[in-house]
């Protein structure tokens, strides 16, 4: 009986250690990254937006994003 009760604390203990390493690792999980495609579309769109390409410019460049995101 005693052998069960000391089984049992250790699988306490280490259930609280595990539940506030979780805890104390939830905030700093990395932020999800987007994808290249994602990203570079996202270039795109501020460059278009800044003024440093004209719209057709922009079109034909997204076209091609579109098509090698494929």
């Amino acid at each position: 009986m005693g052998f069960l009760i000391m089984l049992a604390v250790l699988a306490a203990v280490v259930w609280v250690i595990v539940a506030v390493g979780r805890s104390a690792w939830k905030g700093r999980e990395a932020p999800p990254t987007l994808p290249r495609h994602d990203s570079a579309l996202q270039a795109l769109r501020e460059r278009y937006a800044r003024g440093e390409i004209d719209h057709d410019t922009f079109e034909r460049m997204r076209r091609e994003l579109e098509r090698a995101g494929s």
